[in-house]
């Protein structure tokens, strides 16, 4: 019988790893000595695991640098239509090895390391994540920047460089404890600061109005410098550029005005400019309406315009002798994306720039504006919806607040003309909420101000269309559009899960990571003996990885035999985290009832942050390690039922997790969750879904047929009755046994012997202010779950749904998402051209 192979010898045989030619592999060890030596340390011995990891880095990185300069030499010759994200969050996670994948460079980069006697593994995990994002919103601005560098498209990806990300989460005692994520502290070597192209930013001031226009004066300058990041395409020789803003005072910050305090005080003081991009707000569909978060709003869509007026000026076909002036053409140059309502300050800024400073009439500038920018929206959520002050605008950014009564005005003008006398329409309808403080509704700015508007999944844009924006879409039904969220299968498919791309490949081919509705081929395997085989195996492979290294890193052992049941998000009452807590204490009381009886065994794992301020969140987080620390630690039980808090989840450890499950759970009220996109990567990568009605789950039912999963739950209608009629609580409590028990015990101290009334918020929660209806969805959950543990007890049948599944993915791609944004919201056409390789050869 052979050895088990290593794990370096089992990755060699991966083909969608790229090829490690001999040539290629001298070359890459050459340069990782060089940079260990001339740019690290001078006497290898005293090298560190994070001086090799710099020294691989700086390699691949020199492999990015002339496709780099190549790229953008191409956009500025050919002057294509440009793109430009613009995101408060971008969650990029690890750089290495999706530069690996995307270059083709793996397997090359693994055997140079092999033969210098290093694992790649390792180096690759002393990389920190570069965590500028809380959840959903941040990760989609991630995966879109990999789609439209693939495809092709001249983008740019443009926010702010936090210089601490979403928080490290601890579990200390069961409790929640989060600390600063200092991801810069060792460098970034993925980042080029380009301070040529800094930028100022004016706050505060007062507005000036003349015979020849408005000028904005006497206001606090603060600089933004970029920093550059290569986002390379899919192996086209595409890479572009993510450019996020950081905040400098500017030398003469608070000196001018040598007041009493003086020069010492005045130097200090600088930190209060810079603090603009210190820290990311760690709130996911929560507003908080503080300065310092407008100012970091106003800070990325100031530096950002200028970008992109300086940008359209210079571009034309290489020549820099004559700038563009004729702001006409704009909108035939430039697409400004809105990724929800944060960068919604573009709409005043742009109205602002060309009105103020470059003197169109106000006509004008606003076809331009409206025919230049698109709103992304990603939740209905009321507490999310961003509602500034009129106060602190006026405060904050005058002029502006002066343009935004302008657009209000002419647009109520054109609201009354249409509606006439229908006052109530035209208190729904204005940018201005009046009431106990004057607000200006940032999304109703977004709608007014865009020429396409889109939900992120259809049954999400269907009720913005049908509820929060009717008004609007009756008004202009034209803008309204829906585009259904996607994932990149490059770092979702290839680079973490690597085992099952390469069991697709060997049945389809490669083609599948660029087009990913090829994966509908695999319905022809789906009876196939050795293909059911191998998917089960990769599946069973990945789940033993994830086992060691829960063992590692939490210390505790779980049974690989067991079903991973899996629910990683933010911690939210709407996603219902408390419905999985519910479905576990109910599964636990029936093995302790009848101990003797065969139960599926199975492994619970919940992870997710909850924000700072979210009491709720971080009691549901205390409840979870509670039920756990009883469960885990019961003898009867066994390793038949284990919960575990997944701590600190983040990208990094998605990508671990995801490729191990055999359940997702996907159990937010019909309604609630826009569209989700970890539903995507768990169906992806071999897991059955266990969901609700809700966000993509619905076209994930219609792409791999509803059979193929498992829906439960409430739809939208049923919800909507039930609001109608009013939610009881304790109708349920009372007609549901198993109910009542697992909520007698939280509220008992069963959970929480030393302190008894330890949850008696969440149970009070629950029994008399639940908005999100768990009890509701409580009993049809149960049984859903009961047909999940029977499918499970017969692993052929539920690895050909598994199949199913993998094979009804393909729509899910963010290629297939940013194709369609470029159609229909742009106006540019994708290409699955490769750009000439630079010659590596100098």
């Amino acid at each position: 019988m052979s050895k088990p192979l290593s794990d370096h010898d089992r990755r060699k045989q991966i083909s969608v790893r790229g090829l490690a030619g001999v040539e290629n592999v001298s070359e890459l060890k050459q340069n990782f000595n060089r940079h260990l030596h001339f740019t690290l340390v001078k006497d290898r011995n005293v090298a560190t695991k994070r001086d090799y990891y710099f020294a691989l880095a700086h390699t691949v990185r020199d492999h990015l640098i002339g496709r780099w300069i190549r790229t953008q030499q191409h956009y500025y010759e050919t002057d294509p239509k440009r793109v430009y994200y613009i995101s408060l969050e971008f969650y990029m996670g690890r750089t290495l090895q999706n530069t690996m994948v995307n270059l083709a460079l793996e397997n090359a980069c693994d055997e140079a390391m092999y033969q210098l006697g290093l694992d790649m593994e390792e180096l690759e995990d002393m990389e920190e994540d570069a965590g500028l994002g809380n959840g959903g919103l941040g990760r989609l601005a991630a995966c879109f920047l990999d789609s439209m560098a693939s495809l092709g498209l001249a983008a740019y990806g443009y926010g702010i460089r936090y210089e601490f990300g979403i928080f490290n989460q601890k579990i200390v005692s069961g409790w929640q404890v989060e600390e600063a994520d200092d991801w810069l502290r060792y460098g970034n070597p993925w980042e080029k600061a380009r301070p040529e192209y800094m930028r100022p930013v004016h706050f505060y001031g007062r507005t000036e109005h003349n015979p020849e226009g408005v000028r904005w004066v006497d206001t606090q300058v603060v600089l933004a410098l970029p920093y550059d990041t290569p986002v390379p395409g899919y192996r086209n020789n595409v890479v572009n550029t993510m450019r996020l803003w950081s905040a400098k005072a500017p030398c003469e910050f608070n000196l001018k005005d040598f007041n009493v305090g003086g020069y010492i005080q005045a130097v200090l003081d600088r930190n209060l400019a810079e603090n603009i991009s210190r820290v990311l707000y760690p709130n996911d569909n929560f507003f908080e309406g503080k300065e310092l978060r407008l100012k970091q709003e106003y800070f990325v869509v100031s530096a950002t315009l200028q970008d992109i007026v300086r940008r359209f000026k210079v571009s034309k076909f290489g020549s820099r002798e004559v700038a563009r002036t004729d702001f006409s053409k704009l909108p035939d140059k430039v697409a400004i994306q809105l990724n929800d309502t944060h960068p919604a300050m573009a709409i005043p800024e742009l109205m602002r720039v060309l009105v103020d400073e470059e003197k169109l009439l106000w006509e004008t500038a606003w076809d331009i504006c409206v025919r230049t920018c698109a709103y992304t929206n990603h939740t209905v959520l009321p507490e999310a919806l961003e509602r500034w002050p009129v106060e602190l605008f006026a405060h904050l950014l005058p002029r502006h607040l002066e343009i935004v009564y302008e657009i209000n005005r002419r647009h109520l003008e054109r609201v009354a003309a249409k509606y006439p006398g229908d006052t109530d329409r035209l208190r729904r309808m204005s940018l201005i909420e009046e009431g106990g403080q004057k607000r200006i509704n940032m999304a109703h700015l977004c709608i007014v101000g865009s020429h396409a508007v889109n939900g992120v999944a259809q049954i999400h844009s269907d009720i913005l269309k049908a509820t929060v924006f009717k008004d609007f879409y009756e008004m202009e039904p034209h803008k309204f559009q829906n585009k259904t969220n996607g994932i990149t299968p490059r770092r979702w498919l290839v680079m973490c899960n690597p085992g099952l791309a390469e069991v697709i490949a060997e049945r389809i081919g490669e083609d599948f990571i660029r087009d990913l509705d090829q994966l509908r081929r695999l319905q022809d395997f789906v009876n196939d003996e050795a293909f059911i085989r191998d998917v089960a195996k990769v599946k069973q492979e990945n789940k033993m990885k994830f086992a060691v290294h829960l063992e590692e890193h939490y210390k505790v052992k779980i049974n690989p035999n067991s079903m991973f049941d899996i629910q990683v998000k933010r911690i939210h009452e709407y996603k219902r985290q408390l419905l999985n807590c519910l479905h576990i204490i109910t599964y636990y009381n029936r093995i302790k009832k009848e101990p003797n009886k065969q139960w599926t065994p199975r492994t619970v794992m919940i992870g997710g942050k909850a924000a700072p301020g979210y009491h709720t969140a971080k009691m549901i987080i205390r409840l979870i390690t509670a039920i756990g620390d009883v469960i885990n630690n019961d003898p009867v039980v066994g390793d038949r039922l284990k919960v575990i808090f997944l701590e600190n989840y983040r990208v990094t450890l998605a990508e671990k997790a995801i490729p191990a499950a055999d359940l997702s759970e996907q159990i937010s009220t019909a309604g609630t969750e826009a569209s989700g996109t970890g539903n995507m990567k768990f169906m992806l990568n071999g897991a059955l879904t266990i969901g609700t009605m809700d966000g993509a789950n619905v076209e994930m039912a219609e792409e791999a047929r509803e059979e193929n999963l498992f829906i439960f739950g409430m739809r939208v209608d049923d919800v909507e009755a039930l609001d109608k009629k009013g939610y009881h609580a304790e109708a349920y409590y009372n007609h549901l046994p198993e109910l009542k028990q697992a909520i007698d015990q939280i509220a008992g101290g069963f959970f929480s012997p030393k302190q008894p009334d330890l949850f008696k918020e969440i149970v009070n929660m629950l029994m008399h202010h639940d908005r999100f209806k768990v009890f509701a969805d409580f009993e049809d959950y149960i049984k859903c779950q009961e047909k999940v543990n029977a499918l499970y007890t017969n692993p052929k049948e539920w690895t050909k749904k598994v199949i199913y599944n993998i094979a009804g993915s393909g729509k899910f791609s963010s290629d297939r998402t940013i194709a369609q944004y470029a159609r229909e919201i742009w106006g540019v056409e994708p290409s699955m051209e490769k750009l000439p390789a630079p010659d590596d050869k100098h």
